[in-house]
């Protein structure tokens, strides 16, 4: 009787530990099938995957080169794919964090003008804050318009992310352009004590211990705070959620506005890590990846750090890829597309697989 009780308790483990093992083993198998796919796609052109995933793990992974330009890249998209993140545990798709990106960006780098003599102590959380403030507005208008006036929030987000573009090259060509930028429009170069410089060790900035902080704080809030499980609970069931009183509109204003702020975060850390000012390059399409690290992460803050190294790591090998295959430069966006697809179609497959079904 005790072996029968002892066999049905590990059985039950067995099952317990098959459906926590659903949520990871899904994207897995969908970035596999996406890759799968690409791979045909390159039959077509008559390229090898196999040197395609050669050169991506020596563009990516191979050296510490290569794992620098890596984890430089994976910065901002930590904080690009938490602008997803965050809303989507209240059952909003967020698209726009590019928009933040580059606003943030421009509004850190419009900031150090006047912040030109103050010691870095001083200007750089200031423009930091600066930054911040404008991707929180900028995100939040978004979560604003759907609480108050029933927009969509995926098409208002990535509409306000064309009109943040605009606006960066406005500013940029116009009002805030540097006389001496002639052939690249940008804002006049940060000053040095308002430069920050990279980890003791690494020749990666402070932005990617930022970054992962950020991942580390946003999973604490969403899963140890009272705020985190009302934003579950009301993403769960909106009208549950209203029912037993939550404040759904503050919450959605507050998550979306927090993605944001983190996006400007993201742009803030370009201009004042990487660039040295605002310009055109700020549109580099961090916040679009940053949805497909979202989305394969299933939106847990934990999980974007080591899908955002992988993504990101794709990313430093285009350049590699594009030279040895004699690929076009969009060779990388069409794989993302590909993967992308295999994650949407993937949500269709949670509870159905027979493998990972419990029987009771």
């Amino acid at each position: 009787m005790a072996v029968a009780e002892q066999g049905m308790q590990g059985a039950g483990g067995g099952l317990a530990l098959l459906r926590r093992a659903e949520p990871v083993a899904i994207p897995v198998l969908a970035l596999m099938a996406g890759l799968g796919v690409f791979g045909l796609f390159l039959l077509t052109q008559g390229r090898s995957p196999l040197a395609f995933m050669t050169y991506v793990w020596q563009g990516g992974f191979g050296s510490a080169f290569s794992w620098q330009n890596t984890l430089s890249r994976t910065a901002p998209l930590l904080m690009a794919a938490l602008c997803v993140a965050l809303p989507a545990r209240l059952g909003l798709v967020v698209i726009g964090g590019e928009g933040a990106i580059v606003l943030g960006g421009v509004a850190a780098g419009a900031l150090a003008l006047p912040l030109a003599t103050a010691p870095g102590a001083i200007g750089v959380p200031l423009m930091a804050l600066a930054a911040m403030a404008v991707g929180g507005l900028w995100i939040g208008a978004a979560g604003a318009l759907r609480h108050y006036r029933g927009v969509n929030e995926t098409i208002s987000s990535l509409l306000l992310s064309y009109i943040a573009i605009a606006l960066m090259n406005h500013l940029v060509e116009g009002p805030l352009r540097d006389p001496a930028s002639l052939n690249k429009p940008s804002t006049a170069p940060l000053a040095e004590p308002l430069r920050v410089g990279d980890l003791p060790g690494l020749s990666v900035h402070w932005g990617l211990a930022l970054g992962i902080l950020a991942c580390l704080l946003a999973w604490v809030l969403i899963e140890r705070t009272t705020w985190g499980f009302a934003a579950r609970i009301a993403g769960g069931n909106v009208r549950a959620a209203q029912v037993q009183g939550l404040p759904v509109g503050k919450l959605i204003l507050g998550f979306s506005a927090l993605g944001g702020a983190f996006a400007g975060l993201a742009g803030y850390f370009e201009v004042a890590a990487v660039h040295g000012s605002a310009n055109a390059s700020l549109a580099a399409g961090y916040g679009y990846t940053g949805i497909l690290i979202a989305f394969l992460a299933r939106h847990n803050a934990l999980a974007i750090i080591p899908v955002a190294i992988l993504l990101a790591g794709f990313d430093a090998s285009s350049g590699l890829v594009q030279r040895r295959m004699d690929l076009p430069d969009a060779t990388m966006q069409v794989l993302q597309g590909i993967v992308f697809m295999a994650i949407l179609m993937s949500d269709a497959a949670y509870g159905r697989l027979p493998f990972f079904k419990t029987k009771g």
